[in-house]
């Protein structure tokens, strides 16, 4: 039997859990066992924009109503239908929250293969890639936690940080960031701080506010309820990870005219989304990491493109491991309860900013 979390689209607070019979495979397919897997605000951004960024459809369920939250991990091959792709073999990728998945592997080549299911073809490719462990010269086995955790999101904070400066900051000064204790958040303003172009403003709640300013990689940190008077009033670009209106009307009020560019990320706000509408200021637009990979490829070049990351990957896991203040504890948890605990906590926002989940339904 195979197991998944599914949640019902229209309201992701509501889940269950399904079992249906492991599947025969076919010329071609690969079983993994799905080891471990990070859980994290990023992956409610997924749930809460499923339908808006076609998230629901990497693993459908076959009903039109639930869907199941994508996640980022480690899975280990337990049959194969497919030469290059060994049993035993280890790949980091994109899975649901399950036990196991049967994958179509196509075009494998020593770093891994592509996921070739027909209803993934429409899909943003980034997202369709398997990666060998064996073969990445960015893996260590003893930070994959870190690894599932941290990755996906950092990729998506050096594109953040590639895409303002390919911009020139649009003439602004200042970036402002709602959710600064988000791991996405603070990987965007420690890309940014090694630039020192430009001053890192992060907005957050009282509760993570010494946090924040202890990762020192924020020049100034305010919390929400003082944005009114207390966020500078200079040039400005706003990174929203938060998704939150009242957040989004609270800067674009304060800077007005003086705000650049309005950059919509996440949503770890994600029940307070909305608002956008008669905002002072240019219109919130929403930056999607793939495009901006996409360009770059295609001017660096794929063997620079992942140079240049694993160069920045590599600067940001010193002080996310630092021994003695390391920015992350990681928490494992293991079975249906620990991930229900921590899909929870999630959605109801009181995972302390230093945490980071890393979950498993399998027995190893």
């Amino acid at each position: 039997m195979t197991t998944r979390l599914v949640v019902q689209r229209n309201d992701i607070r509501a889940f269950q859990w399904t079992e249906s019979p492991a599947v025969t495979l076919n010329d071609g397919d690969v079983r993994l066992r799905i080891d471990t897997f990070a859980l994290t605000s990023n992956n409610i951004t997924y749930a809460a924009l499923g339908d808006a960024m076609n998230y629901w459809q990497f693993f459908p369920t076959g009903e039109p109503a639930t869907g199941c939250v994508p996640v980022w991990g480690f899975a280990s091959v337990v049959e194969s239908r497919c030469p290059g792709v060994e049993v035993g073999e280890r790949f980091y990728g994109y899975w649901p929250i399950g036990d196991e998945i049967v994958l179509q592997a196509t075009g494998v080549h020593p770093g891994g293969f592509t996921d070739g299911a027909e209803h993934r073809q429409a899909l943003h490719p980034i997202y369709n890639q398997y990666v060998r462990c064996s073969a990445d010269p960015g893996y260590r086995a003893d930070r994959e936690a870190q690894q599932a955790l941290l990755r996906p999101l950092f990729a998506t904070s050096f594109l953040i940080d590639d895409f303002l400066a390919d911009n020139g900051f649009f003439g602004a000064n200042t970036v402002v960031m709602s959710s600064a204790s988000s791991k996405t958040a603070y990987g965007t303003a420690f890309c940014l701080a090694q630039r020192k172009a430009v001053t890192v403003v992060g907005l957050t709640s009282p509760g993570n506010a010494d946090f924040t300013r202890a990762l020192g990689c924020y020049d100034d940190v305010v919390v929400y309820e003082d944005i009114a008077t207390a966020l500078p009033e200079t040039a400005s670009v706003y990174v929203d990870f938060s998704g939150s209106g009242s957040v989004r009307s609270a800067v674009h009020r304060r800077l007005g005219d003086q705000l650049a560019y309005s950059c919509a990320v996440g949503a770890t706000h994600w029940d307070g989304m909305g608002g956008g509408d008669d905002l002072p200021g240019p219109a919130p637009v929403l930056f999607f990491a793939p495009e901006q990979a996409r360009k770059r490829i295609a001017e660096w070049g794929p063997e620079q493109f992942q140079a240049n990351m694993a160069a920045a990957w590599t600067a940001f896991m010193e002080p996310v491991t630092d021994t003695e203040h390391p920015w992350l504890k990681v928490v494992a948890g293991q079975g249906r309860d620990a991930v229900e605990r921590s899909y929870t906590a999630l959605l109801a926002g009181t995972v302390p900013a230093s945490e980071g989940h890393v979950l498993s339904l399998s027995e190893r």
